[in-house]
């Protein structure tokens, strides 16, 4: 989509069927959960009701752990697990649906008196214990979408909730729930290890430790390592590396491990007996290293966004799990390498991969911000009618999609 950097207007989501009888405005497209309750996810529809008939609109918030291309579906099969979804009739208004028990918010207030009757508010509640969005990066030459937990918001005319939707006169729209870093630091992550070995008196001791538990993306991690060596065999190179976990939670749990960042050592070696080392290695894990490693987990993205590696799973119910879909997780894994006799000394320290939480809210992890504001003002001037000189008209559409951003002055 196409930015539009006016601090003084709220940025609006605009998208269309195909047939142009349905629009869905959308605020925002990352929704923060906040561990003790998700962002709602609120905008309006406006209908063409000559269109609609005898018909209804719903909306629907589908959250969906996809393991294989849509387009190798066959004999009704889809290779989807659906993880949560929310459905609600939007059009003829209900007094029982969400959307009626709530008061309506600024944005949905201004696009209904800019749009008209023929607009309606509709609103939707994740629970807490729904999954981030997580993509699983394909390999290079892979099309069609990949593989992982995707939400998507959808508005559609039909008889009936349960009806298959024509693509026609359907809106569907990529949104992603996101989790941001907690304020406060964990317990500095450390780890001792000792080895004894055949003949030998004494043993080959490793303490490794990281400067603090919670990292943001793009930030160096500090592993600090002490080698004492008593034992009778000799350190040859010391590796350090950061792996990242991830638990595909889905008919059975399995766990794929990828090696991110890694350092190979040999500054301060041999370490022989009754010698010592202390050095502190720099790892910094980033997408941009490991473009070609598929199945790597990475932050949901949306389409034309870049996006980076998975930020780390928090997991508030582990009677939950099974609803997360992708639970992913980091360690920095120390190995002290002794040569084909001596073996490895390994040692594991797990810590937190995210995104800070920014100052604005409405900022999502990929997007640029959407600025609001609280005085009085009118959406941009709908398609078809020329604004006025002192309301510009900032729609602009974006080739080959039926998505626009509207400006709210």
């Amino acid at each position: 989509m196409n930015e539009l950097n006016d601090s003084n207007n709220i940025r609006v989501f605009k998208k269309s069927s195909p047939n142009g009888k349905i629009t869905v405005y959308l605020g925002k497209r990352d929704f923060v959960d906040h561990l003790t309750h998700v962002d709602p996810i609120d905008g309006v529809v406006l209908i063409d009701p000559d269109y609609l008939k005898d018909r209804k609109v719903f909306g629907h918030v589908l959250a969906a752990f996809r393991y294989g291309r849509e387009d190798l579906d066959v004999l009704g099969l889809t290779f989807r697990k659906d993880l949560y979804l929310a459905s609600e009739q939007i059009f003829p208004f209900k007094e029982e649906s969400n959307s009626a028990k709530r008061p309506l918010t600024r944005l949905q207030e201004r696009l209904i008196k800019k749009l008209g009757s023929n607009a309606f508010p509709f609103f939707f509640e994740l629970p807490p214990h729904c999954p981030a969005s997580v993509t699983l990066q394909p390999a290079p030459g892979d099309t069609g979408k990949p593989c992982g937990v995707d939400y998507e918001l959808k508005a559609y005319v039909a008889e009936n909730v349960d009806e298959k939707p024509h693509k026609r006169n359907s809106v569907r729209l990529a949104i992603r729930k996101v989790v941001y870093a907690p304020s406060k630091q964990g317990e500095q992550p450390s780890v001792e290890v000792s080895k004894e070995f055949m003949m030998s008196p004494n043993k080959l001791h490793l303490e490794a430790s990281l400067d603090k538990e919670l990292y943001h993306h793009g930030e160096n991690i500090a592993v600090n390592v002490h080698i004492a060596n008593s034992s009778n065999r000799t350190v040859k190179k010391v590796k350090v590396s950061v792996r990242q976990f991830a638990d595909i939670c889905l008919f059975s749990t399995a766990q794929y491990k990828c090696t991110v960042a890694e350092i190979e050592s040999e500054d301060g070696c041999p370490i022989s007996p009754g010698f010592t080392l202390s050095k502190v290695y720099y790892l910094r894990p980033l997408l941009a290293n490991n473009k070609d490693k598929r199945g790597l987990a990475l932050d949901g993205q949306l389409k034309h966004e870049d996006t980076n590696l998975a930020s780390s799973t928090i997991v508030t119910d582990p009677t939950q799990k099974e609803n997360l879909g992708i639970i992913v997780q980091y360690k920095v894994k120390v190995k002290l390498c002794l040569g084909p006799l001596g073996g490895d000394v390994v040692a594991e320290l797990p810590f937190v991969l995210m995104h800070p939480k920014p100052d604005d809210n409405n900022i999502g992890i990929a997007s640029k911000p959407i600025d609001a504001n609280n005085s009085d003002g009118e959406v941009s001037a709908p398609d078809g009618q020329k604004p006025t000189t002192a309301e510009p008209n900032l729609i602009q559409l974006e080739t080959g999609v039926h998505t626009r951003k509207v400006v709210l002055h």
